[in-house]
């Protein structure tokens, strides 16, 4: 091997390529610039306060967001509805090209690849305990 370089695993590869760099080493904390983010109705809408909170106005790439109501859709309730009508307006304010309404959508970690919208190599965040299905 070259210098003290030791092999990486994909996730460092891919991490590495999305920092900027040619090596990650395990527990390194790096910026990386992400091909996609995901939202659905149970994390969106507490994503929706925060960046309400901090004064954002505008998401960091409409087309790299993906907003996936499944949780509670059907709403079973109020509340639930309440969540993915925030998630709607939110979608629709901030012109997100990947937003999946009924008729539309479905599990969203089937639903992403199926779309084209998860590739390998791509770095994809989620605030969902499955996001990591997509490798």
């Amino acid at each position: 091997m070259a210098g003290n370089k030791q092999p990486q695993t994909m996730a460092q590869k891919i991490l590495a390529a999305h920092s900027g760099k040619d090596f990650t080493v395990h527990g390194e904390i790096v910026d990386a610039s992400v091909d996609l983010v995901l939202g659905n109705d149970i994390t969106m809408p507490l994503a929706i306060e925060e960046f309400k909170k901090i004064g954002a106005e505008k998401v960091f790439d409409r087309k790299k967001v993906v907003m996936v109501p499944d949780h509670f859709t059907p709403n079973k309730d109020i509340k639930s509805a309440t969540q993915c009508k925030s998630m709607r307006e939110f979608a629709h304010n901030q012109d997100i090209e990947n937003y999946f309404e009924i008729g539309e959508m479905g599990i969203e970690h089937v639903l992403l690849p199926e779309k084209g919208l998860v590739l390998p190599g791509f770095l994809t965040i989620g605030a969902d305990s499955h996001t990591c299905t997509y490798g």
